[in-house]
């Protein structure tokens, strides 16, 4: 098989990443996002969006800085709150990092799929203190009642960029939905329904998703210790990630820069418990992964870790990876020390820093890393990034209810398809 074979092992269509749009806690853009990654930078920092008066800690992983009026320009004012903005905001980013117009995006047949956990909760939470102090539903603001129903995170983006041959689907498979919806997308093209897919996730921290997570008791104290044997916990975060994948053939034709190819994921969902994570499922969502790429285990270079820093998930993916490895598993990862957990943006951000890895041939670090528990005996590329020849990269993603999503990303070429 030659770079330029249209399809792979399966005879299926291959698909390739040409641009990628990112807001996140440690920076905005693919520029600002890589020398993030690559400086171990923490987006921690005081909460501004909501009061945390009793909550005993008010720390996060905001989004510092955004201005939303740069990226969107076609939507009306007020159409969508903030993870819509991040969203729309994304993808504009995305494809003007993909070299495409508004010209080349008309009437061209796409998916649009976003992954989300709380969509626009925030304007929910608005919407109830309203209706409470009013004591009338008529009392709620309707322009951000318009804005709550989560579709519109896809929706938005058909709209902002004119796209009106489209299909807009929004994923709500909680903290795995980006990597759910860049399959999505990958399975779109595949089968030749389309030759374009604007895939990704977006949320905005929220009153919400903090209370839950401290009622549960996994919030950390200070800082995100993904692996750590003192790791007490998440903090939540926010932001966007959007990818434009595109058939192999269509980035070719126009000649596009290719940063790595999609070469397969895995679902699964094993329902064991609302919240736990499952040794089990985890391990059966890799080895699909594995499969469906045509990957051997001993060639990916490093893997992605859903890495959240709560006790329960860093030892149950751990013990998953090495099901499935054995007793020399790839360097393991956890961006989530530097961007907290960004809810359904989290495997998109992800996904966007394997590809980022691949392109510049670097591992990004586990940042706040102390000491390993010996329950995850894992290189975790402790605290500064490495420089390595990153060719192909898993991305693991988990969720409440058993909801697994992996997702293999590599470099383009021979040397990963022969």
């Amino acid at each position: 098989m030659t770079t330029t074979a249209p399809t792979d092992r399966a005879g299926q269509r291959r698909v390739v990443v040409t641009g990628f749009g990112v807001i996140s806690s440690i920076g905005t853009g693919v520029e600002e996002y890589t020398a993030g990654l690559k400086a171990g930078r923490s987006g921690a920092r005081p909460i501004t969006r909501f009061d945390t008066e009793g909550f005993g800690q008010n720390t996060a992983c905001e989004v510092p800085d955004f201005e939303p009026e740069r990226w969107i320009r076609n939507l009306p004012s007020g159409h969508v709150g903030r993870a819509g903005q991040f969203a729309v905001a994304a993808a504009r980013m995305a494809v003007e990092d993909a070299g495409l117009t508004e010209t080349d995006l008309a009437d061209r047949p796409a998916v649009i799929t976003v992954g989300t956990t709380d969509g626009e909760s925030h304007d929910i939470a608005v919407l109830l203190e309203q209706e409470l102090a009013a004591g009338d539903p008529e009392a709620m603001d309707p322009v951000l009642a318009r804005r709550i129903y989560a579709g519109r995170l896809s929706t938005a983006i058909a709209r902002e960029l004119r796209m009106p041959n489209v299909e807009a689907t929004t994923v709500t498979t909680a903290c795995a939905a980006g990597n759910y919806s860049i399959g999505y997308g990958l399975d779109a093209i595949r089968s030749g329904e389309v030759d374009l897919a604007l895939c990704g996730g977006a949320d905005a921290v929220c009153r919400k998703a903090f209370a839950l997570f401290k009622r549960f008791g996994a919030l950390s104290p200070d800082v995100v210790r993904p692996f750590d044997k003192d790791r007490g916990g998440i903090l939540t975060g926010e932001g966007a990630g959007i990818l434009v994948l595109e058939s192999l053939e269509s980035a070719l034709a126009r000649g596009a820069r290719i940063y790595a190819e999609v070469l397969g994921y895995g679902l699964s969902c094993d329902a064991a418990h609302p919240t736990a994570p499952n040794r089990d499922g985890i391990a059966r969502g890799i080895r699909l992964a594995l499969d469906d790429a045509g990957v051997k285990r001993q060639e990916v270079d490093f893997i992605s870790a859903h890495g959240t820093g709560t006790k329960a998930n860093d030892s149950t993916e751990t013990a998953a990876i090495l099901d499935v490895y054995g007793d020399a598993p790839p360097r393991t990862v956890a961006v989530k020390s530097m961007l907290g957990h960004s809810m359904g943006a989290a495997s998109a951000l992800g996904a966007i820093a394997c590809g980022l890895a691949i392109e510049h041939g670097f591992i990004p670090p586990t940042i706040n890393h102390r000491e390993t528990d010996p329950d995850c005996p894992l290189d975790v590329v402790p605290n500064e990034a490495v420089t390595a020849d990153v060719r192909i990269v898993q991305n693991n993603s988990s969720a409440f209810a058993g909801n697994n999503a992996v997702l293999i990303l590599g470099t383009y070429g021979e040397k990963v398809r022969p």
